[in-house]
């Protein structure tokens, strides 16, 4: 249950229009999501955030599935069911297999487990791991 009221679109300002129309131009959808119309109440927000958005999830060294992938894994460490959900949807539009996502799962269960295991035992990091 959201803590503010998400904004349809005759209730933005002007400010959160134009993010809005960017977001529709960019993706190529008339859909805007629960989590744009949240932040629409504060249009800074949403523009810094939208802007930040396109930039780290834009063309770059990595691909763009395996950028959803990886936010989808930081999603799941943090416990967003929210991005968890919108980032898997967007790895599944960009190609992101069924036996992909199992393995993503999988790594982030282990990757967990052997987190907390080594946190708890309190292993130093080999010099050879060290730049």
């Amino acid at each position: 249950m959201a803590t503010v009221r998400l904004l349809t679109d005759d209730e933005l300002s002007p400010e959160a229009r134009a993010v809005f129309d960017d977001i529709r131009a960019v993706r190529q959808t008339e859909f805007v999501n629960n989590f744009w119309r949240a932040l629409a109440h504060d249009p800074v927000t949403l523009k810094r955030t939208w802007e930040s958005i396109k930039q780290v999830m834009g063309p770059g060294a990595l691909d763009a599935k395996t950028k959803e992938m990886l936010y989808v894994a930081v999603s799941i460490a943090h416990g967003c069911n929210y991005c968890i959900h919108s980032h898997t949807a967007a790895a599944r539009a960009k190609g992101m297999t069924e036996a992909e996502f199992a393995e993503l799962i999988a790594i982030v269960g282990m990757a967990s487990e052997t987190n907390r295991i080594v946190t708890a035992l309190g292993v130093e990091v080999d010099d050879e791991f060290k730049l």
